[in-house]
């Protein structure tokens, strides 16, 4: 599926924007300052797939421990900065691979050429983060005025002759988020963060995120991704994995199919998959596994996945690149489904 075409801008090893790829990242939500347990849950994020991370710079206590958590870890670290210049300033001295200002709580020129000169300095991009709850002015929060509130930080940056600018306009109303990011993308040359803001716990927040980051996607708006959930940051990983998959633009991950049960299915079905999904979080590689409950569409489907489970009363047929190749007690079908997985 084909990016809109943007500018690049180089995020520590990664180069994001000007390329068909969509990265992957989160956010932790320990207290930064706390180096052991940030970095812990930044080495969970990246084993889940995370590509970037960003931490929140509430003080400097935070700010001054930024490049210890950088030393720790591999990918690119991002401070967030809210309200306070000197903790972007802060930040960037001890090496962050990129900022995040707040053009509705920082928007003096004079504190923004401090930043954008030590940006320049150390070839660190900024993120102009767009948020419907904190516009510029506090104009209402509609499409058209996230546009311009945007713009106003943008020809901050621009007449200080600084273009290394990621833009995200994230809105809780999904309407409104879909709407001002299709106005960014014909407006802007800069690559786009998608999100809805505060979207809400995993299950109700993941529906309301696929959707929006989802329908830009198809689009082709979009060369990074975060899922914001109320939640572990693993989750969000999970469901941004997911949404990727889904248009084609992830490799190395695994695509589950299972059909919704009914009253033909004659073994327990629901535990295997339950069991299998578990298992397939840890799995980095490019398979399909599906996994039936009957004969109707069971071997049908089984057959079109990489590894199929076609079931029955006491055993189920396995099928594998749509040839069977094993009947097996449904007692061993998680136990025969892993090893295969395993040997793919």
């Amino acid at each position: 599926m084909k990016r809109n075409k943007t500018k690049s801008v180089k995020v520590g090893n990664l180069i994001l924007g000007g390329n068909d790829r969509v990265y992957i990242q989160s956010m932790t939500n320990t207290k930064t300052a706390n180096v052991e347990e940030t970095v812990k849950q930044i080495h969970r994020l990246e084993k889940a797939g995370c590509e970037l991370v960003r931490v929140a710079v509430f003080n400097m206590q935070d700010a001054k421990v930024l490049s210890e958590i950088k030393k720790q870890i591999k990918i690119p670290l991002i401070a967030d900065i809210h309200f306070d210049y000197k903790l972007a300033l802060e930040s960037i001295k001890q090496g962050v691979d990129k900022i995040r200002l707040n053009p509705g709580n920082i928007n003096d020129i004079d504190k923004v050429k401090l930043i954008v000169d030590a940006c320049k300095e150390k070839g660190i991009p900024i993120r102009v983060g767009v948020n419907s709850g904190s516009m510029k002015d506090d104009l209402p929060p509609t499409a058209e005025n996230m546009i311009l509130t945007a713009k106003y930080h943008i020809n901050i940056l621009e007449s200080l002759d600084f273009r290394d600018i990621v833009l995200s306009l994230k809105a809780t109303d999904i309407a409104t988020m879909i709407e001002a990011y299709e106005l960014a993308s014909k407006t802007f040359p800069y690559p786009l963060h998608l999100g809805v803001t505060e979207a809400g716990p995993a299950f109700s927040g993941s529906i309301k995120s696929a959707i929006g980051i989802g329908l830009l996607l198809h689009k082709g708006i979009g060369n990074t991704i975060r899922v914001s959930l109320t939640d572990t940051p693993e989750v969000e990983i999970k469901a941004a994995k997911e949404i990727l998959k889904n248009f084609n633009l992830i490799s190395n991950y695994p695509n589950l199919i299972s059909c919704p049960t009914c009253g033909r299915i004659q073994y327990d079905m629901t535990s295997i998959i339950k069991e299998l999904e578990t298992y397939l979080d840890t799995v980095n590689k490019n398979i399909t596994i599906a996994v039936m409950g009957c004969p109707v569409n069971g071997p049908g489907e089984a057959k079109h996945a990489d590894i199929g489970v076609a079931g029955g009363k006491d055993y189920s047929l396995i099928f594998k690149k749509g040839k069977v190749v094993d009947k097996v007690n449904n007692k061993d079908i998680f136990k025969t489904l892993k090893k295969m997985i395993e040997e793919f």
